[in-house]
């Protein structure tokens, strides 16, 4: 069985190494890479199942890279940045970022978060108990993993994949904030908001008509998220 590829990407050869010891101990098998131009070449070379990336490097930086990254691979992406404005997280999670990290930061914790990544994706495949599901002109095909929209097929990431699929199958139920944090991010999210509704704002992008004036995603403030009924399951 494959090992989990994590790539490491950041100008500090201390941090590099530092970083590869560890999650190799980890059980991680561990690629490197000093700048943004390397990172996009090892990532379609080597194609890895996660991408630690630093912000601050010369040249092309980490989110110049990330956005570069985000035409033609969604692996997941943990930002790390000594910029610890939460502007720049925002911007960060904006161009299609899973996780942000703020620098200095415990080794320990870079390594829970890249476990909570890879629980957020695995249990999808197991929850999956139809084929496909109709909200309004969006059809959700879960074998599938594709989204259309009024008949045309929509590129989604892997969290708007996983929101939208939570929310597709309990729709008319009310799922709650710490709810849909919890089971598309992991418990240790379950107090992120902003993080959610920053990913629901991306989402409804992508889905609604008119993302301003969402008709299939309605917010209920202060509390959650619901689809209404009715749905056709097919």
């Amino acid at each position: 069985m494959k090992q989990f590829t994590v790539l490491i990407v950041d100008d500090e050869e201390r941090i590099l190494n530092f970083l590869k010891v560890k999650l190799k101990a980890c059980g991680y098998d561990v690629l490197t890479a000093r700048n943004g131009r390397s990172c996009l070449e090892q990532m379609q070379a080597e194609e890895p199942d996660l991408v630690v990336l630093d912000v601050l490097m010369p040249g092309l930086d980490g989110f110049e890279t990330l956005k570069q990254m985000r035409t033609f691979s969604s692996v997941p992406v943990i930002v790390l940045s000594a910029k610890g404005a939460y502007a720049d997280k925002i911007h960060g999670l904006g161009l299609g970022a899973d996780d942000y990290l703020p620098k200095p930061f415990n080794p320990d914790e870079l390594v829970a978060r890249i476990e909570a990544v890879r629980r957020r994706f695995a249990p999808s495949q197991s929850r999956k108990t139809k084929e496909a599901i109709s909200v309004g002109d969006v059809t959700i095909d879960l074998k599938k993993h594709r989204t259309l929209v009024r008949g045309n097929e929509v590129h989604l990431t892997r969290i708007e994949w996983l929101l939208l699929s939570e929310l597709a199958q309990n729709a008319g139920r009310l799922l709650l904030y710490d709810e849909l944090l919890t089971r598309v991010w992991g418990p240790e999210y379950r107090d992120d908001v902003h993080l959610l509704r920053t990913w629901i704002s991306r989402l409804r992008y992508k889905i609604e008509r008119d993302p301003n004036n969402p008709v299939l995603i309605h917010t209920m403030p202060k509390t959650g998220y619901i689809i209404d009924l009715p749905v056709t399951e097919q």
